[in-house]
């Protein structure tokens, strides 16, 4: 008979290594490690089965601090590891802590692959804008014309937007969240985890050493109601201090409405994260500052076959290998065979 063993009783605090956490004071990256701390143990999980992954970066980090298995592994490759350790134990809770550098420059065309293969894993993505580890190089989402260290005379560039890119490569899971923005930031990590497949989850993170402020029009009590707007599925896409204005589509392109005077919220662009067809999250994703309200939120949230489970299930019927050499010899041979002389 088995016998089931119930999981422990978890706080945050039993998810907190005994390392020294070595990031500058005042960076964002200690409100995400504090969510995240919170996050897992309501997540009804053994602690034996969370394994956190990091590239290069200051944000790569991030396994030091946490007390479950991790990789710090090098630079653009946390998503290849992250995979095969699923795909080797898909059991297991798998992390991917990566930055807009790790992630989106060296380590792009991992993540592309991983996204659209819909692994069951979760991707958190610290995007500041810059490279923080380096000392304040311009990252593949600096803005056009930003001047840094590597730019001096502004960046020729056009940015990469993170949440564009999962969504081009069918994201199954796509999400914005703010550092500054607490309890936003758990409930954005909360539904996540619980997602069956690849969660994709920018985190706008401020670096006050490198590119101080880069996110404040969404984070400042005076800006934030008039410059984010906040997403929830079904409900129309309104926003401002007032909440009295709106967004509405003018044939394919949004456009930002005042309530009132005969346009209501029935005429607004209504969210639906579940669309199977990916274009109104993508639409969404193109929103930035200063010429909209930046959505914040659940992009997209549907359900697609894991690809671990479809690969146990392709290795489950490759039959057993034979001892007989002859059958082996034959193997080698049959199809398209050569053989090359002097």
């Amino acid at each position: 008979m088995k016998v089931e063993v119930p999981v422990e009783s978890l706080k945050p605090t039993d998810f907190a290594s005994d390392q020294e956490v070595r990031w500058c004071p005042g960076c964002g990256d200690y409100a995400i490690l504090a969510q995240v701390k919170k996050v897992l143990p309501t997540l009804g999980i053994p602690k034996k089965d969370f394994v956190f992954v990091s590239g290069i970066g200051c944000s790569s980090r991030f396994p030091y601090y946490m007390e479950t298995y991790g990789f710090h592994s090098i630079h653009g490759r946390a998503m290849a590891i992250a995979s095969g350790v699923k795909v080797a134990r898909p059991e297991l809770c798998v992390w991917v802590v990566t930055g807009d550098g790790d992630g989106l420059s060296i380590g792009g065309n991992h993540l592309l692959h991983a996204i659209r293969r819909n692994i069951d894993m979760n991707v958190l993505l610290f995007n500041n804008r810059i490279y923080g580890l380096t000392k304040g190089q311009y990252s593949p989402t600096s803005e056009l014309g930003k001047k840094t260290k590597t730019s001096p005379k502004g960046v020729l560039d056009y940015p990469l937007h993170p949440l564009s890119v999962a969504i081009g490569a069918e994201a199954s899971f796509v999400a914005r969240t703010i550092d500054r923005d607490l309890k936003h930031m758990g409930e954005v990590l909360e539904r996540a985890a619980k997602h069956r497949g690849t969660s994709f989850v920018e985190i706008y993170q401020n670096c006050n050493i490198f590119n101080d402020g880069a996110f404040s029009y969404s984070t400042e009590k005076d800006t934030k109601d008039d410059t984010r707007i906040v997403l929830e599925h079904g409900k129309p896409l309104v926003f401002g201090k007032n909440r009295d204005k709106g967004i509405r589509l003018n044939c394919t392109e949004p456009e930002i409405v005042q309530l009132g005077d005969g346009v209501t919220e029935d005429d607004l662009l209504f969210h639906d994260e579940k669309a199977p067809e990916p274009s109104l999250a993508y639409l969404l994703s193109r929103m930035h500052h200063p010429h909209f309200p930046e959505p914040i939120g659940v992009f997209r949230a549907v359900e697609r076959p894991c690809y671990e489970n479809a690969l146990a299930d392709l290795v489950g019927d490759v039959p057993e290998p034979s001892n007989n050499d002859k059958e082996l010899d034959a193997l080698f041979h049959r199809g398209d065979t050569w053989e090359v002389t002097n």
